[in-house]
């Protein structure tokens, strides 16, 4: 797939070039002030093996506070930079920073190509420690927590009506969305401290990469018809928390009884490049990440991927070493999917009892009208009758009717499948008096259907006053004899009795 892609995008590659030359504007020529030539080598010298000992303490903040006392160290005397002051015979504490981050990145490198160790002491294909959880938030639709050695996303599902969709004002037209991922990366998770403000292009991308991810593996809205809502909290971070995100949208899924699939994991392949070497990095962590070459995310199934994202530092890779960051991605997600699994292997057979219950029905497009009602007179009569929360219908005839319990939602299902079924004649019904009047009473026998049993059809006996022998809200049998020209309604409750005698 990746080779025939790559010949296809040749035509749009040559395109974008022609154009790139055309449109190119005369880049502004900037003076580069490059350090000094031995100051590099000065603080190399400083340095010395240490480095290599702090870059083999597996714990990251450990790491960080041993590089952070070293670079204190190094600037705790000034004297031994005396001979690279700058032209305004400062010495430039910027560019010994610099250099500090440029010999780290070269000993990050050397140990991975050298010696084949991380900085965590893994082995170049292992994955760091993950633990699984669900219902870790009770009151919740639906939760999970992942985590993946020093990277952890805590997962909450909603579930809502169609109501809830996200309305797409997009340029192809207006559209609706009933599932969305939203992924928020606070401060605290790298140990640090800020306001918290709106999205940012961070937030949304890898949002939109788990959704796309899970999106795959979701029932359709006739299957399952709620809007689904999953927010990845990441509590802390180093490295791939997008596909942590991957790992507990999918968990906490299963957890709220969303009928999904399959289960899908996710896991991040790095890259290390020296001339035309490389190594591929499984699970990579945060360093590896601003050290490293590439970051190829890769989400899926045990039966394929779902999505992929690829970003390069370098100008370019091969197509077989994508390839075999897939195959050893594969490796990884098998290993991720079986915990998972082991926690939660399918989607619970029932949606939490704090989430709404949801059920539909498919009436004529004819009778859609008879189901709102003038003004929604009848939709509003079913939701106070009912207890329902809310009732939608579509131009197709599509009825949702979401409640808090089942009991509410199947009586108003109920009651709009009578309210559209076509009365039979002979058909023996429950009937509720609606009024009484001389010549007999007006009695309601299906959701929105009343009929008149006359005086004479009411009883065998002779009846003198109609309001002496029932009154409103009377219940009883009754038969359904005669639909006239005018589709008025004729019933009998006499002739009820004598069928429920034979």
């Amino acid at each position: 797939a990746l080779r025939y892609a790559g010949k296809q995008l040749q035509p749009v590659r040559e395109i974008q070039i022609e154009f790139g030359k055309r449109a190119a504007q005369k880049k502004t020529a900037v003076e580069l002030f490059n350090p000094h030539p031995q100051l590099k080598s000065k603080i190399t010298e400083l340095v010395g093996k240490r480095l290599t000992s702090i870059y083999k303490i597996g714990e990251k903040e450990q790491r960080e506070e041993a590089l952070n006392a070293l670079l204190d160290e190094i600037l705790s005397d000034m004297s031994v930079f005396e001979d690279f002051k700058g032209e305004d015979g400062e010495i430039p504490l910027g560019h010994i920073k610099t250099l500090f981050d440029q010999i780290e990145y070269e000993e990050v490198r050397r140990l991975i190509f050298e010696e084949k160790k991380r900085a965590d002491g893994r082995g170049l294909k292992d994955i760091r420690d993950v633990c699984s959880e669900i219902d870790v938030l009770p009151r919740t639709h639906g939760s999970s927590l992942f985590t993946r050695g020093q990277t952890q996303s805590l997962a909450v599902v909603t579930l809502g009506t169609r109501r809830d969709e996200q309305m797409v004002e997009a340029l192809d037209g207006l559209s609706y969305n009933n599932f969305m991922l939203h992924y928020n990366f606070p401060s605290f998770s790298v140990g640090e401290t800020k306001p918290m403000r709106g999205p940012g292009r961070r937030e949304i991308g890898h949002g939109a990469l788990a959704a796309k991810a899970l999106k795959a593996v979701m029932p359709s809205k006739e299957e399952f018809p709620y809007t689904v809502r999953i927010v990845s909290e990441i509590l802390e971070s180093n490295g791939s928390s997008s596909m942590a995100s991957v790992c507990a949208g999918c968990l906490s899924l299963m957890a709220a009884g969303v009928p999904i699939k399959e289960i899908v994991a996710g896991i991040s392949i790095g890259l290390v490049t020296k001339d035309s070497q490389y190594r591929l990095l499984t699970d990579i962590m945060g360093l590896e990440d601003h050290f490293g070459d590439m970051d190829f995310k890769i989400a899926g199934t045990k039966n394929g991927i779902t999505a992929i994202q690829l970003d390069l530092k370098i100008p370019g890779v091969a197509i077989d070493v994508l390839a075999q960051g897939i195959e050893q991605a594969e490796e990884a997600r098998a290993i991720i999917l079986e915990n998972m699994r082991n926690v939660i292997a399918k989607p619970k057979p029932e949606i939490s009892s704090f989430a709404p219950r949801i059920m539909s029905t498919q009436v004529p497009v004819d009778k859609i009208g008879e189901v709102i009602g003038p003004g929604g007179k009848m939709i509003k009569k079913i939701i106070e009758q009912t207890g329902c929360d809310s009732i939608d219908i579509d131009d197709e005839g599509t009825v949702l009717i979401a409640a808090v319990n089942r009991d509410s939602a199947q009586k108003a299902l109920d009651y709009i499948n009578g309210l559209v079924e076509e009365p039979e004649i002979g058909g023996i019904y429950d009937a509720v008096v609606a009024k009484v009047a001389n010549f007999g009473a007006f009695c309601e026998f299906m959701p929105g259907k009343q009929g008149l049993v006359h005086v004479s059809e009411f009883s065998d006996e002779y009846v003198k006053d109609m309001s002496a022998v029932c009154k409103v809200g009377d219940r009883f049998k009754v038969k359904l004899i005669e639909i006239d020209k005018m589709k008025r309604i004729n019933l009998s409750r006499k002739q009820a009795e004598a069928t429920s005698r034979k």
